[in-house]
C-alpha cells in the first residue's frame, strides 16, 4: 500500500521508474499466477546498491570474459549450439528458482557459463586475484568462495555450478568419455535460424584423454574421433 502511494506521488519521474524496477525480482510467486515474463526480468535484473555494486561489476566482467571466450573458442562458428547451451542452462535455473523460491537468476546463469568454459579448458592455468594461479577447473569454486567473502552467500554460485556441470556432463563427458548416449542435441530449428559458419571450430574443445587414446588405437576411426580441436586461450 505504501509503495503504491509513493508510486502514484512520483509518477512520471525517474524515481517512479526506479520504484518499478525494484519490484521486478518478485519473480516466481507471481509467475505462477500467469505473469510469464517474470523469469526473464529475474534473469536480467540485479539490485545494485552500496553493498552489491562491486559484486555486480565482478559478475558483469565474468559474463563478458568467459561468454566471449566460449562464443569465439569452443563454439566458434556454432551460434545455434551456443544459444542452446544458454537456453538449457536458463531453463534449468528457472526450474530450480521455482522450487527454491529464488528471486534473482543472473548470477546462476553467469556461473553456469563460466563452469562450462572451465571444464572445457580444465588444464589451462588461470590467474586470479593477488596473483594466485591454478587450473581452470577450480575457477568456479574459487569464485564461489570469493563471492561468499564479498557477498555473504553461495547459493546462487552453487546452483550455477551444478547447472553448468549438468550441461557439461550430458553434452560432453557422458557421451564422449563414458561412451553413453547423447541426451542433449541442438534442435534443428535453431540451426535454421542460426546456421553454422564455415571456418569455425569443428568440435567442442579438446576431447577427453580417454577418448583420444581410443581414437589413436583405432587409427583415427570411430564415432568419437573429434580431432584435436582448439583449446580456448591459445592464439
Amino acid at each position: 500500500m505504501v509503495g503504491e502511494v509513493a508510486l502514484a506521488h512520483w509518477e512520471g519521474t525517474d524515481f517512479a521508474l526506479l520504484l518499478r524496477l525494484c519490484s521486478l525480482p518478485s519473480a516466481f510467486r507471481e509467475g505462477a499466477s500467469g505473469k510469464i515474463w517474470r523469469p526473464v526480468t529475474a534473469t536480467f535484473y540485479f539490485p545494485v546498491g552500496p553493498g552489491t555494486g562491486f559484486l555486480y561489476l565482478v559478475n558483469l566482467y565474468f559474463l563478458y570474459q568467459y561468454s566471449t571466450r566460449l562464443e569465439t573458442g569452443a563454439f566458434d562458428g556454432r551460434p545455434a549450439d551456443y544459444l542452446f547451451m544458454l537456453l538449457f542452462n536458463w531453463i534449468c535455473i528457472v526450474i530450480t528458482g521455482l522450487a527454491m523460491d529464488m528471486q534473482l537468476l543472473m548470477i546462476p546463469l553467469i556461473m553456469s557459463v563460466l563452469y562450462v568454459w572451465a571444464q572445457l579448458n580444465r588444464d589451462m592455468i588461470v590467474s586470479f586475484w593477488f596473483g594466485t594461479r591454478f587450473k581452470a577447473c577450480y575457477l568456479p569454486w574459487v569464485i564461489l568462495g570469493f563471492n561468499y567473502i564479498i557477498g555473504g552467500s553461495v547459493i546462487n554460485e552453487l546452483i550455477g555450478n551444478l547447472v553448468g556441470h549438468l550441461y557439461f556432463f550430458l553434452m560432453f563427458r557422458y557421451p564422449m568419455d563414458l561412451g553413453g548416449r547423447n541426451f542433449l542435441s541442438t534442435p534443428q530449428f535453431l540451426y535454421r535460424w542460426l546456421p553454422s559458419r564455415r571456418g569455425g571450430v569443428s568440435g567442442f574443445g579438446v576431447p577427453p584423454a580417454s577418448m583420444r587414446r581410443a581414437a589413436d588405437q583405432n587409427g583415427g576411426g570411430g564415432r568419437h574421433n573429434w580431432g584435436q580441436g582448439f583449446r580456448l586461450g591459445d592464439q
